[in-house]
């Protein structure tokens, strides 16, 4: 009996979604006969050539089945690493929370911190804050908070890791936005009359993050803040930090404000 072409279409359209059906249980059947060393291989081979979802596939079944041996233990390690790389934020995270509730002793714990601070710090802005040039010190910087305090962590816990330089270096890239941020809320509060508010704000920045350009601004509203307040010891307290910091800074601008414009020496 023949078949009209849409019958026949049909047909080859069944026929196809069978084949593909016994494909992926014939695939599924033999990934069951495979055993944690060849599951732990591939995921690794799967991993070094960039196929991040196909070693994720590779490093669950491998945790699901045989989540006591020795490869199981080391593919929760590297399951992090391929959910970063594959941009699973939150099962990077996840991942790495849990290998920390379980491995407290682990000796690659730091990396399980490390991995936690780079999901929080490479969550950049959107394209349209790129394209317009958004200043991120006037954003709340929440996800900066979070890599900021894994990454101290890092540094303060484990400082021989192997991960603690580039910890530190990142922190120190946090700590001036984190500060900026801070004086930023504390300008507003100013402008606002709110001086209490304003001042433990920008009292906040100076003991938070020392060292960060910030402080200087934020040492210069916690005097306003205070006279205008008449908290006088701490207003004096204050100028004394600010003069002990930058009062080079400050005679150094008050030596070009008084040169001659003409002069270039």
């Amino acid at each position: 009996m023949l078949l009209s072409p849409p019958v026949r279409g049909g047909v080859v359209a069944l026929c196809a979604v069978l084949l593909a059906v016994c494909g992926c249980s014939h695939r599924e059947k033999a990934a069951e006969k495979q055993t944690p060393e060849k599951l732990f291989k591939t995921a690794k081979k799967d991993l070094a050539n960039n196929n991040f979802n196909g070693a994720i596939k590779a490093y669950e079944a491998l945790t699901a089945r045989f989540p006591f041996t020795d490869e199981a233990r080391q593919a929760r390690i590297d399951l992090m690493y391929a959910y970063y790389r594959a941009g699973e934020n939150e099962s990077a995270t996840d991942a790495a929370d849990t290998f920390i509730r379980e491995n407290p002793t682990h000796p690659r714990v730091d990396y399980a911190y490390y991995l936690k601070g780079l999901v929080d710090f490479e969550r950049t802005p959107n394209a349209i804050e790129r394209l317009f040039r958004a200043d991120l010190s006037q954003r709340p910087p929440t996800n900066a908070r979070k890599a900021f305090a894994s990454f101290k962590i890092v540094v303060e816990q484990y400082p021989k890791s192997e991960y603690a330089h580039d910890a530190l270096q990142r922190m120190v890239y946090l700590r001036d936005r984190l500060a900026s941020y801070e004086v930023h809320v504390a300008r507003y509060y100013l402008k606002r009359g709110a001086y209490v508010a304003a001042a433990q704000r920008a009292r906040g920045a100076v003991e938070q993050y020392d060292g960060a350009p910030a402080v200087k601004d934020a040492l210069a509203i916690m005097i306003e803040c205070y006279d205008k307040l008449g908290l006088t010891p701490l207003a004096a307290q204050s100028r004394e930090v600010y003069a002990a910091n930058f009062s080079a800074e400050v005679r150094q601008s008050e030596a070009v404000a008084r040169r001659s414009w003409w002069k270039f020496w």
